[in-house]
């Protein structure tokens, strides 16, 4: 799939018809990262989400629905990045909502509660190509940074500092913290 020569999917690989707008992937990667909504129920909500008709094929309705959110390019990179260790969260549709919305009116003049409709390949390229100057991007790049790699003790407090302004709230549950502490050891 090519953004700038073909027609970016409504339906998928299944045949699916599928909500393509920006906004229900948003809510489909929030409600993933909520803890307190059980799987089961997460399950429910997201076939809601994505399709008006819910196909018969639960699973391979899942399936199209985890294809569509990567994106068909994310499958590739994926296979590249298998070996690396699980890389933290430098974003949050939630809490750095309205640097994002800042950030697309500031560089595309898009504003993205007034506009109708954007599919969400579209959004996800636009929000990818960011420019540096947009506080979103400098924040995304303070909690992404390795300390362990500075070695100027100014610079390395400064940006412990800034990791700390701009860390985003832990949401792991008390189970996930404890098998992470404990991972840690092994």
């Amino acid at each position: 799939m090519n953004i700038l020569l073909e027609e970016l999917p409504k339906v998928t690989p299944n045949g699916y018809e599928i909500s393509t707008d920006f906004r229900d992937s948003i809510k489909f990667e929030l409600l993933m990262q909520d803890n307190e909504v059980e799987n089961r129920l997460k399950i429910s909500i997201a076939l809601n989400l994505y399709y008006k008709d819910i196909p018969s094929d639960i699973d391979k309705a899942l399936e199209d629905i985890i294809w569509f959110y990567k994106g068909e390019k994310e499958e590739k990179k994926s296979t590249q990045t298998k070996n690396k260790k699980k890389e933290k969260q430098i974003y949050s549709y939630e809490f750095d909502d309205e640097y994002i919305y800042s950030a697309f009116l500031d560089q595309y003049n898009i504003d993205l509660n007034e506009i109708d409709y954007m599919h969400w390949w579209k959004f996800k390229a636009l929000f990818q190509g960011l420019k540096e100057d947009n506080q979103i991007i400098k924040i995304m790049g303070y909690r992404s940074i390795d300390l362990g790699k500075i070695k100027d003790k100014d610079e390395k407090k400064r940006y412990k500092e800034l990791q700390k302004l701009y860390a985003l709230p832990d949401m792991r549950t008390v189970e996930q913290k404890e098998a992470d502490f404990g991972s840690a050891f092994w």
